[in-house]
């Protein structure tokens, strides 16, 4: 029963990981790109390394925790140990999501800051 719930655990947990990343890296372009003074090389840079990120920071967590709390030896104690591992799990990615876009928000104003100012510098 363990080994079951621990595979289960590591393939919805990573599954939703993967999905998280490809959708805030799909949808999230438009966002950096007008962040970063509408240059498109440094939103795609930028985008590809919170994924990166994203995927260490989350999947670490992931594999750390599977190690806490009690094994489970039955099957009530698997559906306990999975939705409190999944729900973790998802609340982490849910901060991060928010982390990630407070941080773009605050350092995005001043990239496009900083772009403006040499674009001008050029001009």
């Amino acid at each position: 029963m363990t080994e079951v719930a621990y595979a289960l655990y590591l393939v919805v947990t990573i599954g939703i990981t993967i999905w998280v990343a490809r959708t805030l890296s799909k949808n999230g372009e438009v966002f950096l790109i007008e962040c970063f003074g509408h240059n498109p090389q440094v939103a795609r840079s930028t985008n590809h390394l919170l994924v990166v990120g994203f995927y260490l920071v989350n999947i670490g967590f992931i594999t750390l925790t599977l190690s806490l709390g009690a094994e489970p030896t039955t099957p009530t104690e698997a559906i306990r140990f999975l939705s409190s591992k999944i729900g973790l799990a998802v609340i982490v990615l849910g901060a991060m999501h928010f982390f990630n876009m407070a941080m773009i928000a605050h350092f995005g104003r001043k990239v496009n800051g900083w772009l403006t100012d040499r674009q001008l510098a050029a001009a």
